[in-house]
C-alpha cells in the first residue's frame, strides 16, 4: 500500500470520525497532522527491514505494519483510537504490556474485533460470527497482567483513554496469515479478489472505501447458471430466499447491514457482469447457506471524477448509482 493511498484512508477514517469527538484532537494536535506522512513512510519503511519495528502511539493514529507502539499521555487524552489494517489474506494480533494506567479513576483500554466508526462496526453483527460483547477485550477487566486479541478479519482497533501524564501502554502488532479471508477492508481503489466460503454458513463482505466499478469475473454457487446481473428490485424476493448469493452494496458508513442494495446475483456466473457504485463505501457481500462451496471474483477500480453521479433530490433508488 502506497503512503499516498494509506494517507487517503486514514484522512477518510478521521472524516467518518468527526462525529464521535475523535476529530478534535487533530485540530488540538497540529503535530498529529503535521506528522501523518512521516509516519506513513516510517511504517512504509519498515517493509523492507528485518527488525521489529518501534514508534510512537498517538491518540488518533492509523498502524499498517508490525511492531511495537508505545503511548505515554502528556496531558489527559480522554477519546483516542488506533485504527489497525492489514492485507486481506492476513489477521491481526494485539498485544498490551508496559501498560501504566489507573482503572479506577476512568483510565481503559480496550481493543475491539473490526472498526467502529460513527457508531456503525464493520463487521455488522450479520456478518461476525462472535457477539458484540465478545468482540471486545478490555484491559481493566482482565485478571492477566496484559491482554492480547485476535482479530477475525484484517482490521481491528483499539480504544484508550488515559487521565495522568506519564502513563501509558506498548501495543505489539503482529499480522498472521489466514488461509480463508472474510470481511474484508480493501487498503486500495483498485485490485482483484477471490472470496471462497466452504461449506460454511457464513456471510463474507469484501470493504473498499471507495467509490468503484465492480466487475464480477467468476462466481460459483453450486446452482444453475445464468449470465445476467439484475438490479435488487427485480430479484429481492429470490435471491435472499436461495440463502446462497451475492449482493453488491453502496453507502457512506461501513455497517453494510445501513448499506443500500444495489444489485444481487443468485445464480452461478462464467462471465462477465459489472456496475459502478457511486458511493464512499462499496461492497461485495457473499451470502452462504453452508450447502456448497460458494466463490466469488471480482475486479475493482476507482471511479474518474466524471463518472461520479451528481446529487439528486428525493431519489432513494438513485442513491450512490452511475448512469
Amino acid at each position: 500500500m502506497s503512503v499516498a493511498l494509506r494517507a487517503q484512508l486514514f484522512l477518510f477514517l478521521v472524516s467518518l470520525s468527526s462525529r464521535t469527538g475523535l476529530s478534535r484532537y487533530i485540530e488540538e494536535d497540529n503535530e498529529a497532522t503535521d506528522g501523518l506522512y512521516s509516519l506513513l513512510s516510517l511504517d512504509q519503511k519498515r517493509e523492507s527491514e528485518d527488525f521489529m519495528f518501534r514508534r510512537p502511539l498517538r491518540c488518533l493514529d492509523m498502524l499498517a505494519t508490525d511492531g511495537y507502539f508505545t503511548f505515554v499521555a502528556s496531558q489527559p487524552q480522554l477519546a483516542c483510537a488506533a485504527f489497525i489494517i492489514a492485507e486481506p489474506n492476513e489477521v491481526i494480533g494485539l498485544e498490551l504490556s508496559d501498560v501504566n494506567i489507573d482503572c479506577s479513576t476512568g483510565d481503559f483500554i480496550k481493543m475491539f474485533d473490526g472498526w467502529v466508526l460513527k457508531g456503525e462496526k464493520f463487521p455488522s453483527r450479520q456478518d461476525h460470527q462472535l457477539p458484540l460483547h465478545q468482540r471486545y477485550t478490555d484491559y481493566c477487566s482482565s485478571t492477566a497482567p496484559g491482554a492480547s486479541s485476535l482479530s477475525s478479519q484484517n482490521v481491528a482497533m483499539i480504544f484508550f483513554r488515559i487521565h495522568s501524564p506519564d502513563s501509558g501502554f506498548t501495543l505489539a502488532v503482529r499480522k498472521l496469515h489466514n488461509p480463508f479471508p472474510c470481511n474484508i477492508m480493501s487498503q486500495s481503489p483498485e485490485g482483484s479478489f477471490t472470496m471462497v466460503m466452504p461449506h460454511q454458513r457464513r456471510n463474507c463482505s469484501f470493504s473498499i472505501i471507495y467509490p468503484v466499478e465492480i466487475r464480477l469475473t467468476e462466481l460459483s454457487l453450486g446452482q444453475a447458471k445464468s449470465n445476467e446481473l439484475s438490479p435488487k428490485r427485480q430479484l429481492w424476493a429470490g435471491c435472499p430466499g436461495s440463502g446462497d448469493y451475492v449482493e453488491l452494496l453502496g453507502g457512506n458508513g461501513v455497517d453494510t447491514s445501513m448499506m443500500f442494495p444495489m444489485a444481487d446475483l443468485c445464480f452461478s456466473l462464467t462471465g462477465l457482469a459489472q456496475m459502478k457504485i457511486g458511493c464512499d463505501n462499496s461492497v461485495v457481500r457473499l451470502v452462504s447457506s453452508g450447502n456448497y462451496i460458494n466463490r466469488v471474483s471480482f475486479q475493482y477500480r476507482l471511479l474518474e471524477q466524471r463518472e461520479l453521479p451528481k446529487t439528486r433530490e428525493n431519489a432513494l433508488d438513485n442513491f450512490c448509482s452511475v448512469e
